[in-house]
């Protein structure tokens, strides 16, 4: 598997957004090779789109890496959940991309260990469900997704990829109808059909 080069990042977040679609995440974590296809995600467009956590350039010590450059990891907490994200965008506009659902690729009896032996399809069609399988937590805040032990590499072309209107953000005005949701299409592992 090889590394993205940096250099991928740096391309409108739309486009990334669908271009990140059958890359590979990879955790080298301490119990072992962890790996999954990148599946379904949504891009947050900063300080435009009132459902990003960085709406009207809101600058907290949570949303201070959406500022950065393109390429680093943003993690937060939600509710029990670490869900991660790839900042987009330029150096100084707030973009991110919330990875929402991977496939299992390798380490599955570690993932199925993390996951308490719940079905395969449970392990990782969700944004806090495929943090869990991987291991990942809060400690790659800031991190780069081009260095191990977590990173991003090449993957497959994908045959179909839907796009629609992002989920969870009921509360955030006309932001709730755009089409910044992408998956591949007909994936088991996306975390919501519509």
């Amino acid at each position: 598997m090889k590394l993205i080069d940096a250099t991928f990042f740096h391309q409108p977040t739309l486009e990334l957004a669908k271009k990140l679609l059958g890359k590979y995440i990879v955790h080298e974590h301490n119990s072992g090779l962890l790996v999954g296809k990148i599946v379904e995600v949504e891009a947050y467009m900063g300080a435009e789109d009132k459902a990003a956590h960085s709406f009207g350039n809101r600058r907290t010590k949570r949303t201070e890496v959406m500022f950065g450059e393109p390429g680093l990891i943003y993690t937060y907490q939600m509710h029990t959940h670490t869900l991660i994200n790839v900042v987009a965008g330029v150096e100084g506009t707030p973009n991110a991309i919330l990875i929402r659902a991977v496939e299992p690729i390798e380490g599955l009896e570690q993932m199925k260990e993390f996951r308490n032996d719940l079905p395969m399809k449970q392990w990782t069609n969700g944004p806090g469900k495929l943090t869990k399988a991987l291991g990942i937590t809060m400690e790659y805040y800031g991190k780069k997704w081009t260095e191990k032990p977590l990173y991003i590499t090449e993957g497959v072309e994908l045959p179909s990829i839907s796009t629609g209107p992002r989920i969870g953000i009921d509360n955030s005005g006309d932001a709730v109808h755009y089409p910044y949701r992408f998956w591949e299409t007909d994936n088991p592992y996306v975390s919501k059909m519509r």
